[in-house]
């Protein structure tokens, strides 16, 4: 496989979790292909400090490390890293979170076998046959199987996750920029999801293993169940007004970030 490959993770306030997250980039997947790119959203602990010292060790690959010039919250960060990616020309991206909930490894396999030349997106499912949730009751799991039930029954295309912390994208679907329109709060996940059933893409969800222990999420659970149902309803009657617009507030911003720290996998080999 030769292919140029983006490792995007968000990070925002997760120093306890992101070195653990950078360790499971480990010899078996770094190649002169591949590069990591941390995008901080303004982190008000020592996350950059964590960062820049586990990224120092990723000498198999090329590692950077920026800052967003303002908090974009979690999907301007995706904006970032994005435009980022088309610009710089690479094939694939994959998405990881920073706060260590899912494994790169689960995605890797199909990334090796080149199932994005098959499917335009490659989406994390943490109920999905074979996943593995460990810290999330019965009670969670069975609300959000019945939840994903509801919004495949209205949308007519099953959905086995509403948006979880890692996804695998081809490039070349991010090329028309898209997702520029879409609210950077954490329904990003949700818009790109839609998009995806909107524009008949082909993608397909896979099992994670999914961990909870130290994280602390952002998402209020009932004000975020809500906010899916009201957008499920504006998709079945309005997806066209919604997906044909290209110009709004979100799109105007220029999402803009300075370099904190950077290596290129040539630094270690010359």
């Amino acid at each position: 496989m030769y292919k140029r490959i983006l490792v995007f993770i968000p990070m925002y306030n997760c120093e306890k979790q992101i070195s653990r997250v950078l360790a499971q980039i480990d010899e078996s997947i770094q190649s002169a292909e591949l590069e990591v790119m941390v995008v901080d959203n303004r982190s008000t602990d020592n996350s950059r400090e964590r960062a820049k010292e586990a990224l120092a060790h990723l000498k198999g690959c090329s590692a950077k490390l920026v800052q967003n010039e303002d908090n974009y919250s979690l999907g301007g960060s995706h904006k970032v890293a994005f435009n980022y990616a088309i610009d710089q020309g690479f094939d694939y991206l994959i998405v990881l979170h920073g706060d260590d909930q899912g494994n790169i490894h689960d995605v890797w396999p199909l990334i090796e076998q080149e199932e994005l030349a098959r499917y335009e997106c490659l989406l994390g499912s943490r109920f999905a046959k074979g996943s593995q949730l460990v810290g999330y009751s019965r009670f969670r799991i069975f609300g959000n199987v019945m939840f994903n039930w509801l919004i495949s029954s209205v949308i007519r295309r099953k959905v086995t996750d509403m948006g979880a912390g890692l996804n695998a994208y081809r490039v070349s679907f991010l090329k028309s920029k898209f997702y520029m329109p879409f609210p950077n709060d954490l329904t990003f996940n949700v818009f790109m999801l839609f998009y995806t059933v909107w524009q008949r893409s082909c993608f397909r969800f896979f099992p994670l293993t999914w961990r909870e222990d130290d994280q602390i999420s952002n998402a209020k659970l009932f004000q975020q169940s809500m906010r899916i149902l009201s957008l499920t309803k504006d998709y079945v009657f309005h997806s066209k007004d919604i997906f044909a617009q290209k110009e709004n507030s979100y799109s105007q911003k220029e999402y803009a970030y300075h370099i904190v720290y950077e290596h290129n996998v040539k630094d270690f080999n010359d």
